[in-house]
């Protein structure tokens, strides 16, 4: 059981750092890197997030 919470907190945690790098890169003023600092996502991870974004 604490391995099933210790994953979910870790999905949510995993779901708002990809909230706030969309909301960073809406903001346009960060490079990938600085968010990269700020969310603890990967640059692959911004990258995708990025295209996913210009692709709407």
């Amino acid at each position: 059981m604490c391995k099933a919470m210790e994953d979910m907190r870790n999905e949510a945690a995993k779901m708002k750092a990809v909230h706030i790098a969309r909301l960073m890169l809406d903001g346009g003023k960060l490079s990938y890197e600085d968010i990269t600092v700020y969310t603890e996502l990967t640059i692959e991870e911004i990258e995708k997030i990025a295209s996913e974004k210009k692709s709407v």
